[in-house]
């Protein structure tokens, strides 16, 4: 397990981090989300060895990170770090050989994953000369190519269309399968969403929240029901008892209760109004919780 144990940075009188911890298993897929500023980049610098924690600790399998663990991770930057006028195979077999592999194996290991993440590219063609979705694709596979034993990925998804984000999904999910961790941080909330196992959500530096999207959706306190009711007439949601807030949009409404045990009054009521048609507790999204967490 990788664990990173209150950590805490400050720049300069700006405190980055703030008694800092989660946890990723082998195998799970953990998206770290917050705002631009929150502390997701310089935590990831921090698991890497670029940056020393003020305090705390980062470990992987009970064991403080050595020169020789972080070598085995692969990162993926937020800012690309390819050479532009290299061809993706030499640059990603130099990559392989720079994390201890042999050439031929390195090259081997390069072309086995432009293959895998289906880069599109011509057989002369330099990074300079792809699409921002192939290029985007190289930069992964330099975090692949060396068998990883965690990933740690910073906006793999950025500016990516559909397809290119599915094919980066399908070589994360590939790995994670193989049991390695894998943390990447994003503002893509419904990809988080659709592919991690749990989530963390920073917010000033700190965790405000961490866990599955099922464990948080069950933390959530504000609770709306939806109802569809024909034949009510316009502004009927707001004639609901116990409803502190109603979001009607003709027969549809979403309806913040004074309390969960208000939802049978609330029922009785609509189906005095009306032909109720649908009633149920709303599913928040990933994006409803994560506005909730940091405004709190």
């Amino acid at each position: 397990m990788l664990t990173i144990d209150t950590i805490n940075k400050q720049f300069g009188q700006k405190q980055v981090l703030r008694d800092l911890s989660f946890n990723v298993r082998p195998g799970e897929m953990f998206g770290f989300c917050g705002a631009n500023g929150a502390g997701k980049t310089t935590t990831m610098r921090i698991i890497l060895g670029l940056l020393t924690a003020d305090s705390g600790t980062v470990t992987w399998q009970d064991t403080p990170l050595t020169r020789a663990v972080r070598r085995t991770i692969g990162y993926m930057p937020e800012e690309r770090g390819l050479y532009p006028k290299m061809r993706p195979v030499e640059q990603l077999a130099y990559f392989g050989q720079l994390h201890g592999l042999g050439s031929a194996q390195a090259t081997r290991a390069a072309e086995q994953w432009l293959e895998r993440l289906g880069v599109v590219m011509g057989p002369k063609d330099t990074i300079d000369k792809l699409s921002l979705g192939n290029q985007q694709k190289v930069q992964l596979a330099a975090a692949l190519v060396h068998d990883p034993s965690i990933l740690v990925l910073d906006e793999p998804f950025s500016g990516l269309d559909p397809v290119a984000v599915d094919a980066l999904a399908d070589g994360l999910l590939e790995k994670a399968k193989a049991g390695v961790p894998v943390i990447f941080s994003s503002h893509q909330l419904d990809l988080v969403e659709r592919l991690c196992d749990s989530v963390g959500i920073i917010n000033g530096g700190e965790m405000v929240a961490t866990g599955t999207v099922e464990e948080l959706r069950a933390r959530e306190s504000r609770k709306q029901l939806e109802l569809t009711v024909t034949g009510a007439g316009a502004g009927w949601a707001a004639k609901l008892p116990h409803a502190i807030g109603a979001q009607e949009n003709g027969n549809r409404a979403l309806v913040t209760p004074d309390s969960p045990e208000s939802a049978p009054a609330i029922l009785t009521a609509a189906m005095q109004l009306g032909t109720v048609e649908q009633f149920g507790w709303k599913t928040p999204n990933l994006a409803e919780i994560f506005r909730g967490a940091v405004a709190a």
